[in-house]
């Protein structure tokens, strides 16, 4: 971490408040915070948790050269990128995007740009469990 980046991968819960509490700069205007959660329910199918796994070294690379990228396209404060892995529950955090800059537009265009990469580019690979006790890996996607 950085005084103006936060680039994490971590196997704990993530604690939305520390990333919030960082993302504040005084001359900042628009702080805003993509949270991606477990959801229940995927393609008809009752999901009971996540699993998550990376190649750490690279993901973590990949993932500076994309807020890099960010920093040279928007008048980027503050941002934070922190994505778990292992066990995520239903309803909990996987991956939390947040940026801060001076005005709105940018901060939104700013993160969606961050998630729709980290998406494409990131060796992160994700495992669905389902209720019926069948697993499937899942592999990054389009923007949505």
């Amino acid at each position: 971490m950085s005084q103006s980046a936060w680039i994490e991968i971590t196997g704990n819960r993530i604690v939305i408040s520390d990333l919030e509490a960082f993302l504040r700069e005084a001359e900042g205007g628009a702080v805003n915070l993509f949270v991606g959660t477990t959801r229940r329910v995927t393609d008809d199918r009752i999901t009971v948790e996540l699993s998550y796994e990376c190649a750490r070294e690279l993901a973590l690379a990949e993932l500076s050269r994309i807020v890099s990228e960010a920093q040279s396209k928007w008048p980027i404060l503050r941002v934070a990128v922190v994505h778990r892995t292992g066990f995520v529950a239903v309803g909990e955090a996987s991956v939390v995007i947040g940026v801060a800059t001076a005005h709105r537009a940018e901060s939104f265009e700013a993160c969606q740009f961050l998630i729709d990469e980290l998406k494409k580019r990131v060796p992160i690979w994700k495992k669905e469990v389902y209720e019926d006790g069948s697993t499937e890996w899942v592999t990054g996607s389009t923007p949505s």
